[in-house]
């Protein structure tokens, strides 16, 4: 087996077994994710030097399990004020793999109820889930939480504490206590969902399997609305890759987009799925924002879509999940509604508030006002601004684009 060969299978299993020896890690240390992280990490960097000249194992995850379970074991005989758990340690018997015996019928989403644990912030769950079960950075995390790196470093530093000062058990939980958890779950999903959704090839296929997951969970939990909610939500979107990238990879705005390349059976899927939910009068965040999503996919135009329909829901979504997000939004679609003027005093009031200081769509949406109200120099300041913040290459260049045009 050559070098080349034996790092494509490694690949492959790390984007597949990475969240199951980590999770197992974090039960076999008593919930200490960092040096859970770390002997999964070096599992894998002793199968990188080990395979190529060996061959793979015959059972290459077992193998990678075993080898981050004697990491550990090592690094706590090491430690001397780990002697009491490395005796326990030492008598527990090897995880037992993975049996569909668990009440909850996938094994990553077990991995997800299991790490999403109440005792934490609800942020803490989303994000100590996020880095070591889905593989995402810190700088990632960050982003989707709209807070600095450092903050972010601080919030998961924070929460590993919390886990190993109160020491928190870390075990598949009852079918009864899923319900506690399912709001960390369902954030995990959307977030994974967007990290894929924004690729344009979604190369890792992060989408694609959080909207499996997300049916295996609306399967397992079928009373739960904002589980439909979530799978409706990622359906309508979905619906829409096809347009959100031109041929060079570069994001293409709502407003531009050819709709007659969207999934129209995806859109029609999620629309009764979020039918079914929204009969339950129980309407959380993802179902208004799924109904959101399907006032856009029923429109054949911008011009055409029903703009005070979408404003009232962004009324509703605000009294649910509000948030400076959600205000922007709201100002977006006013400005839609019922013109830039009004909605150009929310945005300033939201920009000085200082509620979304460095997110670039702020600026980038203040900018598109301003042009419209015939501030044309001041729109251009913004627009520099936004580009200045934007977090990728091609958001960049999408908006300078703007700013050329205008």
């Amino acid at each position: 087996m050559d070098g080349e060969s034996a790092s494509e299978v490694i690949a492959g299993i790390y984007a597949d077994g990475w969240s199951r020896i980590v999770a197992t890690m974090i039960r076999f240390t008593g919930g200490d994710w960092d040096l859970a992280e770390e002997c999964a990490q070096d599992a894998f960097t002793q199968a990188l030097r080990k395979w190529p000249g060996d061959g793979i194992p015959r059972q290459p995850l077992a193998w990678l399990t075993t080898t981050a379970r004697n990491r550990a074991v090592d690094r706590m005989r090491r430690a001397s004020t780990e002697a009491a758990k490395l005796r326990a340690a030492a008598r527990e018997p090897a995880p037992p793999p993975y049996t569909q015996d668990s009440e909850i019928p996938d094994e990553r989403l077990e991995l997800m109820f299991t790490c999403c644990h109440p005792a934490l912030r609800l942020d803490a769950q989303v994000a100590l889930t996020l880095r070591s079960l889905a593989g995402l950075s810190t700088a990632e995390i960050a982003r989707a939480f709209l807070v600095s790196e450092r903050t972010m470093g601080q919030r998961v530093f924070r929460a590993k504490q919390k886990v190993a000062h109160a020491v928190i058990p870390f075990r598949v939980p009852s079918a009864h206590l899923l319900p506690d958890r399912l709001p960390a779950v369902l954030h995990v999903l959307y977030l994974l969902f967007n990290r894929g959704y924004d690729e344009p090839r979604d190369p890792a296929h992060l989408g694609r399997e959080a909207i499996r997951l997300a049916r295996v969970l609306v399967a397992l939990m079928p009373d739960e609305p904002e589980a439909q909610g979530l799978l409706a939500l990622m359906l309508v979107q979905e619906a829409r890759r096809a347009s959100r990238f031109d041929e060079d990879g570069e994001p293409v705005i709502l407003e531009d987009q050819d709709r007659s390349r969207w999934d129209r059976e995806l859109i029609g899927e999620g629309g009764a799925i979020l039918e079914r939910a929204l009969r339950r009068r129980r309407a959380g965040p993802f179902q208004i924002q799924a109904a959101i999503a399907a006032c856009h996919a029923a429109a054949p135009s911008t011009a055409e879509t029903d703009w005070p329909q979408i404003v009232g829901l962004y009324d509703e979504l605000a009294k649910v999940a509000p948030g400076p997000v959600v205000d922007l939004n709201r100002a977006v679609a006013l400005a839609m509604a019922e013109g830039p003027e009004a909605a150009l005093a929310e945005v300033d009031a939201l920009a000085a508030s200082g509620r979304l200081d460095g997110y670039h769509l702020l600026a980038a949406a203040r900018a598109d006002l301003l042009r419209r109200v015939g501030s044309a120099a001041e729109a251009h300041e913004c627009l520099r601004e936004a580009i200045a913040l934007a977090p990728s290459e091609g958001e960049r260049r999408l908006l300078r684009r703007r700013l050329a045009d205008w």
